[in-house]
């Protein structure tokens, strides 16, 4: 999307919504219909790219959940019907 200068001025924050809602990827700030400047989110990445980016990288110890039930007690929490932790994709 492009857009005036004069007119970003006037609605900026309806330009950052656009982009934080996945509206528009990107917005071009133009002078005299020239681009002069672009607006883009910060510091994300593709979806694609984050999901599984750690796998195989990741291990944790077979008694990670020795002291799930105290902990719960501290919290207040009680019947609890949490299932033990399943072996997922093979992690150990």
């Amino acid at each position: 999307m492009q857009v005036n200068i004069q007119q970003a001025h006037k609605e900026f924050a309806g330009y950052v919504h656009m982009l934080e809602t996945g509206q528009e990827p990107q917005i071009i700030f133009a002078r005299h219909g020239k681009p002069v400047a672009r607006l883009t989110l910060c510091g994300t990445q593709p979806v694609a790219r984050r999901i599984g980016v750690a796998k195989g990288l990741l291990s944790y110890p077979d008694d990670l959940d020795q002291y799930n039930d105290e902990i719960l007690e501290l919290f207040g929490v009680t019947n609890n019907t949490a299932h033990p932790r399943q072996n997922v994709h093979g992690l150990s």
